[in-house]
């Protein structure tokens, strides 16, 4: 009763654009996991995207959410467009990043890195934080973990998709989602996506 008008449509409207956008991401998840019964392999509905626009738009909302976390952004001087699905590729680097906030202890630098190999775009965010146990590494992708262990792509913090829907989404997209130990401290995430593909 406290709010006035102006507020609580405001916040209706909100609760409008989240439930859309969930409506969206859910539909496109259950495509990811939807096996062609012909083919045997993911189908994923692809367009063209600006690489550059999209890395914004993950900014954007990783920063109304983490204000006070700071993002470097390495990013080639190339115009750079690629044939994905935008909205799960947008949450995979979403739940990267978020993966970092919740987990990474005692960070102090988180980058996203996009660098130009050949016909391909490798992607890749990384920190400085506490790293991750050999013991999880080779189980991070696929959902099981020792029990008592904290998944490292636990949700209970965030409404983040999990690290095994990721490298789904990667691999549907043809490619695989990596994770690598930084000589220094901290780990990198990363995959690799083609500029130019034949439209499955």
């Amino acid at each position: 009763d406290s709010l006035s008008k102006e507020q609580k449509m405001k916040l209706l409207s909100e609760i409008q654009e989240d439930s859309q956008w969930l409506i969206r991401m859910v539909e496109n998840l259950l495509s990811v996991t939807r096996i062609d019964s012909d083919t045997n392999k993911v189908q994923v509905k692809k367009t063209d995207t600006v690489l550059e626009e999209l890395i914004d738009a993950v900014i954007v909302k990783f920063h109304s959410r983490y204000p006070n976390q700071k993002v470097e952004i390495e990013l080639p001087d190339e115009f750079i467009s690629i044939p994905m699905d935008a909205m799960l590729i947008q949450q995979v680097l979403m739940n990267l990043l978020e993966n970092a906030i919740h987990h990474a202890k005692g960070m102090t630098r988180l980058e996203l890195g996009v660098t130009l190999e050949g016909e391909n775009v490798l992607i890749k965010i990384s920190d400085d934080g506490c790293g991750i146990p050999d013991s999880k590494m080779k189980q991070l992708f696929t959902g099981y973990l020792e029990r008592g262990e904290e998944a490292a792509d636990s949700s209970r913090h965030n409404m983040g998709i999990g690290l095994s829907v990721c490298a789904a989404i990667i691999k549907a997209h043809k490619s695989e989602l990596h994770v690598e130990k930084l000589a220094e401290k901290g780990v990198r995430f990363y995959f690799s996506l083609e500029m130019e593909g034949e439209d499955e």
